[in-house]
């Protein structure tokens, strides 16, 4: 593919200062220079540091990667046409249909904003975590660079979840739910590779997959969280599609005025780091 020129740059400049804070999820300041995002707040938005979106926005880094680029699709709230616009522009190519879609529309993106007391995590089919707000992080804490809730679950990474109807029967409908993922996505070499690692892996992934099984429909279930700082908190978890999108948007609620909503409150002040002391 070519070299990326200097209006992957523009774009990128272009469509961060049209966005509002207020639409990312950001608070609004007073005495704000910049008409949209400032350069720390994308590069924050998408998991990238400041010098590098800098150095992208100047044309001096050269060759993103998909997954920087698809970051910055999402930071930046692109629509389908301009995602492939920027990829373009990335000198690569953009997303084919066929395989698991990540693009979050940008209706869904305001919604997890402006939902900020709620922990809400966006997921693809292949339960991969692609869009989240601040409730979500202080909650679960910031996350690391392999969001695939599927194999955080059978390495033993995922965070510390109780589920109402048990361990056993979540991750066996995470199982069912990738192999619908599969069927209906048979081009997607992601989720390929995906299943052939975990299947190597994990022997009890490998059971599951290999019994005959259904997707999961997903219904309204009580979980427990323990938080390092707050302990436990019972929250009512409710998985919500997108039609169209193929997303899978997660929310966790607490009943107002308890004390799970009085822990959620603190951990919504203290971003979920520990309290200090003078």
């Amino acid at each position: 593919m070519a070299v990326p020129h200097s209006g992957f740059g523009r774009l990128v400049r272009a469509w961060r200062d049209r966005l509002s804070p207020a639409d990312a999820g950001l608070p609004v300041t007073t005495g704000r220079r910049a008409p949209g995002l400032r350069r720390e707040e994308l590069a924050q938005l998408a998991g990238l540091s400041v010098d590098y979106v800098l150095r992208l926005e100047q044309g001096r880094a050269k060759n993103p990667s998909a997954q920087v680029v698809g970051a910055l699709a999402r930071a930046l709230q692109l629509s389908r046409p301009e995602r492939d616009q920027l990829y373009r522009a990335a000198g690569l190519l953009p997303p084919q249909d066929g395989t698991v879609n990540t693009h979050v529309p940008p209706g869904v993106q305001r919604l997890v904003a402006r939902l900020g007391d709620v922990p809400i995590g966006v997921f693809a089919a292949d339960w991969t975590l692609v869009w989240w707000n601040a409730t979500w992080s202080a909650l679960f804490g910031d996350p690391g660079p392999d969001r695939n809730l599927v194999r955080a679950v059978f390495t033993g990474a995922a965070p510390p979840v109780r589920p109402e109807r048990g361990a056993e029967a979540f991750a066996m409908s995470l199982v069912a739910d990738l192999k619908d993922a599969v069927s209906r996505y048979p081009a997607d070499a992601q989720l390929d590779r995906l299943v052939r690692e975990l299947r190597r892996t994990s022997r009890l992934f490998a059971r599951y997959w290999d019994r005959q099984t259904t997707a999961a429909v997903h219904e309204s279930e009580r979980k427990t969280v323990t938080h390092p700082e707050v302990g436990d908190i019972l929250f009512d978890c409710d998985v919500l599609l997108v039609p169209g999108a193929d997303l899978r948007v997660v929310t966790y609620t607490t009943a107002a005025g308890s004390a799970d909503d009085g822990k959620l409150d603190l951990l919504r002040v203290t971003g979920g780091r520990p309290l200090t002391t003078s």
